[in-house]
């Protein structure tokens, strides 16, 4: 017998994984409603939030940057050969020109020059919409009284294409005021200032009824911040995407082309401003040329005309060629040096700390060339990224830095470059002297002469330089072009929210969850046992069959000859008894942890199945407490085991009576209700009236009481050889099969088999059993029915 039970055990096993998932899914099967239920209702709020809810559009567009020029216009004397013009190329800092492309200041400009703090909603049946350009009429305020509002000014306003009028109400809180324009343009005078109301050109006036919101710019500049993202294309590409969702992609593709426009505008200002300094300050030397040139010439002419000079000697000219280089020379590095001392006191005076270097003045060192240009990239860079950042910001810190050694070295290079000025003028000048000795019997007039007229020479050259300065400097300021180029323009390009296929996936899956979150929560909760797979989880107790539940309130349903679902339960329940008892033993008590279960019910079909085997069956009530046998059979004695017991009925089989309901099916009933009846049950008498009840019969039935409630069961387990332990669906607990466990751990009840009693899903049916015996009877009750009708 502990063979069978491991076996069973082993059986159960394999069968319960090989079912597992089909279980899970049966259980939530039986909530098909609630899952369909749940899917309509979700479906259901998922197209009303679409319905209801206004699309967000995305509109993207890309620009590339220009490089700016590192390179200025190399000085010339003789030509224009030195002008160079910038072209695309990798930007410096592109970070820099992101943190600027987001800016308080330029989206201000753009929202300023697009009117977009002004919105015209037209309320539908179902959503409402921004009229934007479409609007007839367009409503504005001076930016100074933007600047100050304290809160949103919101009208309402009608405008009549028939008559031509224009209706404004409800445009303050505590008074309410009604204006209608019969011309436009027209002025509302408010306490936040003046609003003024002028037609759009192109646009018919319409019937329209909309709700006119003026907010102040900072409100606005906020929504488009946050929904502004300027990104790098690819980290070797200057190249960036521009990108902002919002509900109206015609604002959306006007905000980013006017955003690219603002900022070329900013971009050319600032070049613009570095132009004009180099032209002051060229204008300024030249200025000062001018005179001193002025005076050299007056020198010259003067003395020519005190001292009668007109040319030089014909017999000087060689020995003077060779002077004259030198001195050419020596004209050259003078002019090279007087700018550099003259850049160099622009440099140190503390008035042009904070403004950018002449670049572009004829210093030939590309050293300082190349160092002022980047100084002054960095000037203009920190003028611009001020109106987005605080003096306190990392990158305001480190590009101070960077300006304050970049001055430095301009300093340090203008002074390296005049010490090589005047190196050169030098040795020009000892090459000069050596062959100004060679002359020295000219007359002194006409060495006096040569110093004025080199003198002349000097400011001449200079003075045609500046000239030539300031024109190259006048075509790079006429010549400035747009720091970025549209790569592509501003385009829809899709609906990012609602996302219909995501919503309609996750109102799917909510669907299905919460139903099944309910259910598995209710199961959870539940203490009783429900299905199969509660008993397998916690049952240790070899489960011997299952009872279907039955429609009609009978206490004996099964037929000899029937082949009903529940006649092939308790046939099959009845083949494992009788395999589990073998050839000696006989004795089988039915009990349950609490009444109520079916024990009792079990007890009588089980007795009457085994009696349709030609078997002698013996029934014997022993609930002495609440005696169900008579009444269930309907017997007309009222002696039975009781009276037995007390002594009352000597003789056993004066007790046994016909069951009624087959020849083979004998009762004794339990008899008047004792008030001992664990102590009758505790009488050898017991002992003896089942050792002779086991000579005449081959198989005894005892419907026992209730295990958790009296002890009986247990008194009188010393006469069983096995029990059958009952429990029923949905009514008994958990705690019931623990304690059945409890009961066989302790060993407390002799061979202990469950029966599952009232299965409401047993057409699901589990293992061999049940799948051939409901298939079997369902067919040929199908066979009778179609006899019948025959």
């Amino acid at each position: 017998m502990t063979d069978l039970y491991s076996v069973s055990e082993q059986n159960d096993l394999e069968n319960s994984e090989s079912i597992s998932l089909l279980e899970i899914v049966l259980r939530f099967a039986r909530y098909w409603k609630w899952f369909v239920l749940g899917i309509v209702l979700a479906l259901a709020g998922v197209f009303l939030y679409l319905r209801y809810t206004t699309p967000v559009y995305n509109v993207s567009s890309s620009i590339v940057l220009k490089e700016a020029r590192d390179q200025r216009m190399e000085p010339s004397i003789s030509g224009m050969d030195g002008i160079q013009l910038g072209g695309l190329g990798a930007v410096a800092n592109l970070e820099n020109e992101i943190y600027i492309l987001q800016s308080r200041s330029i989206i201000r400009d753009v929202i300023n020059r697009l009117n977009l703090h002004t919105s015209y909603v037209v309320s539908g049946r179902i959503k409402s919409n921004d009229l934007y350009k479409r609007s007839p009429v367009i409503v504005s305020m001076d930016q100074g009284n933007l600047d100050k509002l304290t809160q949103n000014i919101s009208f309402n306003m009608t405008t009549n294409e028939s008559d031509g009028t224009i209706t404004i109400s409800g445009l303050e809180n505590e008074k309410e005021v009604d204006t209608v324009f019969t011309t436009l343009p027209a002025i509302i005078d408010t306490p936040q200032g003046h609003i003024s109301f002028t037609k759009r050109p192109d646009t018919e006036l319409g019937h329209y009824e909309m709700n006119v919101v003026i907010m102040h710019p900072n409100e606005v500049i906020d929504h488009y911040r946050k929904r502004l993202s300027v990104q790098q294309a690819s980290k070797q590409a200057s190249v960036l995407n521009l990108s902002i969702n919002t509900p109206y992609p015609e604002k959306g593709k006007d905000f980013l082309n006017m955003l690219v426009e603002v900022y070329n505008n900013e971009t050319i200002e600032d070049n613009k401003m570095e132009a004009f300094n180099t032209q002051a300050f060229i204008n300024e030397r030249i200025a000062i040329i001018n005179r001193e040139l002025s005076d050299a010439e007056r020198s010259v002419e003067d003395y020519k005309q005190q001292e009668g000079l007109s040319d030089l000697q014909i017999d000087l000219q060689r020995n003077m060629q060779m002077g004259s280089q030198y001195e050419q020379q020596l004209v050259q590095v003078e002019t090279q040096l007087n700018i550099v001392n003259s850049l160099s006191e622009y440099v140190r005076n503390p008035n042009n700390a904070n403004k950018t270097i002449p670049a572009n003045v004829g210093i030939e060192d590309p050293n300082l060339a190349a160092t002022t240009s980047e100084y002054n990239r960095l000037v203009l860079e920190r003028e611009r990224l001020s109106q987005s950042m605080t003096a306190d910001n990392p990158a305001m810190i480190r590009l101070e830095e960077q300006i304050a050694g970049l001055r430095e070295n301009i300093n340090s290079s203008i002074s390296s470059v005049q010490q090589g000025l005047n190196i050169q003028r030098r040795d020009a000048r000892n090459q000069a002297n050596i062959y100004g000795g060679r002359i020295g019997v000219m007359p002194t007039q006409e060495r006096e002469f040569m110093e004025l007229s080199r003198e002349q020479q000097i400011k001449a050259s200079l003075f045609l330089m500046l000239l030539q300065k300031r024109e190259e400097n006048a075509l790079e300021l006429a010549a400035t072009a747009n720091s970025a180029k549209v790569l592509d323009e501003a385009l829809t390009e899709g609906q990012v929210s609602p996302r219909k296929m995501i919503l309609l996936l996750a109102a799917l899956m909510l669907g299905v969850l919460i139903p099944a979150g309910i259910i598995y929560l209710n199961e959870l909760l539940q203490y009783k046992v429900r299905t199969r797979s509660d008993v397998d989880r916690l049952s240790k107790v070899p489960v011997l069959g299952e009872i279907p539940k039955h429609k009609e309130e009978k206490n004996v349903v099964v037929d000899e000859q029937g082949n009903d679902s529940i006649d092939e339960a308790f046939r099959m329940a009845r083949t494992n008894l009788l395999l589990t008892l073998g050839t000696d033993n006989k004795v089988v008590t039915v009990t349950s942890t609490v009444a109520g279960e079916g024990k009792t019910f079990v007890a009588i079909n089980m007795a009457l199945s085994t009696a349709f085997l030609n078997k002698k069956v013996l029934l014997i009530g022993l609930d002495l407490r609440i005696p169900r046998l008579r009444e269930h059979l309907k017997l007309e004695t009222k002696n039975g085991m009781t009276n037995y017991l007390s002594g009352f009925e000597k003789n056993i089989d004066n007790l046994i009576v016909q069951s009624g309901l087959h020849p083979n099916l004998f009762v004794i009933a339990a008899g008047p209700v004792p008030p001992n009846p664990a102590e009758l049950l505790s009488r050898p008498s017991l002992d003896k009236a089942i050792g002779s009840l086991r000579e005449e019969f081959d198989y005894i039935f005892i419907d026992s009481s209730p295990s958790a409630l009296v002890t009986d069961t247990l008194v009188m387990n010393r006469v069983t050889d096995a029990t059958l332990y009952v429990c029923r669906m949905d009514f008994s607990s958990k705690g019931n099969i623990r304690f059945a466990n409890n009961l066989m751990q302790q060993n407390k009840l002799n061979n202990m088999l469950l029966v599952i009693n009232d299965v409401a899903d047993f057409h699901r049916g589990y293992g061999y059993g049940y799948g051939y015996g409901f298939g079997y009877g369902y067919g040929n009750k199908k066979k009778s029915k179609r006899r019948k009708k025959s």
